[in-house]
């Protein structure tokens, strides 16, 4: 307890006295002046309140102004686990780009299963990947998963994949890959102009012959 405090109430001070106690007159005027002190002691602690010196305007700018500290960028996944239809023995990839099915729809899983019958593939030959399942995914890390020698895009640009513009519709070759980019099976299903184109591609013999015979380099 702090040993400056005064203590006037009557109640209270029966707490720690209980003998009678007589104020003389000295007494009276000792505490008629503590009375008055600790009735002054609120403009005491305003006035010294307000002398506090201000924080300089210079230190509050530098306060404010400082950087931000930027969030890193999230990472792609190093690999991915993709799920896919087939057995890829062949190393044939097709890929296809629907968030709303599996594969295509009706129209345009019919469309595939006549262009796949077209170069004589079975399931076995080929894994099929729905991209729409990992968009964040590259060609180097499909190439790493499935070692594809060909690869069919229906719907997934060359962008998409972390590569240059390739011609569509037709064979092009990257790094000794062979990889044919055309529009998604829904849409190629009505676009009689570039199914021609496709179809044309994919029935060139040599094409045929070595994707019938597993020669693909």
């Amino acid at each position: 307890m702090n040993s400056n405090q005064l203590i006037t109430n009557a109640e209270a001070l029966r707490l720690f006295f209980n003998d009678d106690v007589y104020l003389t007159a000295d007494a009276t005027a000792l505490a008629s002046q503590a009375s008055h002190e600790i009735e002054q002691a609120p403009d005491l602690v305003t006035k010294q309140e307000t002398a506090l010196p201000k924080l300089a305007t210079s230190q509050t700018e530098k306060i404010t102004t400082l950087p931000k500290l930027e969030e890193p960028a999230a990472a792609y996944p190093a690999t991915f686990d993709f799920k896919y239809l087939g057995k890829n023995e062949k190393s044939i990839l097709i890929l296809v780009n629907d968030v709303q099915n599996p594969v295509s729809s009706p129209q345009g899983t019919e469309l595939l299963r006549k262009l796949v019958l077209s170069i004589n593939l079975k399931n076995a030959d080929f894994a099929l990947v729905n991209y729409a399942n990992y968009t964040d995914a590259k060609f180097e890390h499909l190439h790493s998963f499935f070692a594809c020698k060909l690869v069919i895009s229906f719907g997934v640009t060359p962008v998409n994949l972390g590569l240059a513009e390739q011609l569509r519709h037709q064979l092009n070759v990257v790094n000794s890959i062979k990889m044919i980019f055309t529009h998604n099976l829904h849409d190629l299903d009505t676009d009689l102009t570039a199914k021609k184109a496709l179809w044309a591609t994919l029935k060139k013999p040599y094409l045929k012959f070595a994707v019938i015979n597993n020669q693909l380099p």
